[in-house]
């Protein structure tokens, strides 16, 4: 009995031990199986082959190239500007952009890295778009390019410097009496919206009037049509008083703080609050004769800021498109093509500024021939414009009914009653 069982019991250990032993082996058969999976799951190589051929078959080596040598003009329609002025603004920017080779790849070449950058500009292509073109990988494209505009706009802010003397302001304002004759002008404002992707997490900021989401570019500009101040950043939800109110344009001309020269002045449109530096046309039915010429005047000085933001828009048409980056990211794009837009006008006008790319004015009849920049798409709107008490001031008003008396008597032009739809009344002398 007893043998018997020791016996059985053996039987049931030597069971358990061979079920253990299954058990284990079936484990470890799939857990090599799992773990088979997950390897061929990896990523196939380091970096794809088709982007390790960028040296060779690249638009930064290829195309570019060609074009550079073959076809000047082609060049600059994609970065625009000049392979001499890329290879300038390259220099400038080299120091603070480059990066250092690693064991594991090599850098991105500073030169491809601006080109990528103006590129976008440019056109506002998507980062996979571009991703193709210079066979750089869109994830990269998204690191580097708020390193590369920063670069830009900090080698080019000195373009877009408010003056700091009043001999300064007074050159501006030898400008608009030379250009547009309008005395004591020392700049035209405006504001645009800038549309931008809806940032996570916002609900009401940056929603604006129409009914999309953007950040204000508010900007004063000279009788060149460059960027003088630019104020970047206010959510879309800001109307046109609260855009400059809370501008520091606002608060430097109010304390004093620019060296403006006495009797100095900018005109706005009918968004502004009317202020003894500030005036703005009148808006009320049946205007008289005096009013609609100083309208007038006052339009035809405007017109700079008009047309330098339709310049910015049409050479970097990035703002013709949501933007689809964070707001931080956002506004120092806009400031860098700013910033380009000032470098470009001032140091190469006639290719920056060909013929027909502004509002031209013919004095004979009045008529005004459209910019080109007027017959391309644009996703900038004008800041919201709110009717109110606060757009009024008495002492303003004073300033503009001595200048709209200026503008009958001794500031007057000859083609102003022709402009406003009024024949001139000619007089003959008795013989």
């Amino acid at each position: 009995l007893v043998i018997h069982y020791s016996a059985t019991m053996l039987s049931v250990v030597s069971r358990k031990k061979l079920i253990k032993q299954l058990l284990r082996e079936g484990v470890r058969e799939l857990s090599l199986e799992m773990l088979n999976q997950l390897h061929h799951k990896q990523r196939r190589w380091w970096v794809r082959p088709w982007i390790q051929r960028r040296e060779e078959l690249g638009a930064s080596s290829r195309l570019l190239q060609e074009l550079k040598e073959e076809d000047p003009e082609t060049y600059r329609n994609v970065l625009r500007m000049t392979a001499p002025q890329f290879q300038e603004l390259l220099e400038l920017v080299d120091p603070l952009i480059k990066k250092q080779d690693t064991v594991f790849r090599q850098a991105i070449p500073c030169k491809t890295k601006l080109e990528i950058t103006l590129r976008y500009l440019a056109t506002g292509d998507s980062f996979r778009s571009l991703a193709l073109l210079f066979r750089v990988p869109h994830n990269s494209i998204s690191v580097f390019l708020p390193e590369v505009l920063s670069a830009i706009y900090e080698v080019l802010q000195p373009f877009i410097k408010v003056p700091e003397t009043t001999i300064q302001w007074e050159e501006i304002q030898k400008g608009f009496e030379y250009k547009w004759n309008f005395p004591n002008l020392c700049g035209a404002l405006d504001g645009k919206h800038i549309r931008i992707k809806r940032p996570p997490n916002s609900t009401s900021m940056f929603f604006n009037y129409k009914g999309t989401y953007s950040i204000v570019l508010f900007a004063m500009v000279d009788a060149d049509y460059c960027f003088r101040y630019i104020d970047v950043g206010q959510d879309g939800r800001a109307n046109d008083s609260t855009v400059f109110r809370n501008s520091t344009l606002k608060i430097a001309l109010e304390q004093n703080l620019l060296n403006w020269p006495r009797g100095g002045l900018c005109v706005g449109d009918d968004a502004f609050c009317l202020t003894t530096y500030c005036l703005k046309p009148f808006s009320h039915r049946g205007l008289t004769v005096e009013e609609r010429v100083f309208n007038y005047r006052l339009s035809r000085a405007r017109r700079v800021v008009e047309n330098a933001f339709g310049i910015l828009a049409s050479r970097f048409r990035v703002f013709n498109t949501p933007i689809p980056l964070n707001v931080n990211t956002v506004e120092i794009l806009v400031k860098t093509a700013c910033s380009l837009h000032n470098w470009l006008r001032q140091t190469s006008p006639r290719t920056y500024f060909p013929s027909g790319s502004v509002d031209d004015e013919d004095l004979n009849t009045g008529v005004i021939a459209p910019g080109a920049w007027r017959n391309m798409p644009s996703l900038m709107l004008p800041i919201d414009r709110l009717y109110s008490s606060n757009n009024y001031g008495r002492d303003g008003e004073e300033v503009r009914q001595w200048y709209m008396h200026q503008f009958m008597t001794q500031l007057s032009v000859p083609w102003q009653m022709t402009s406003i739809g009024i024949e001139p009344i000619l007089t003959v002398e008795n013989e």
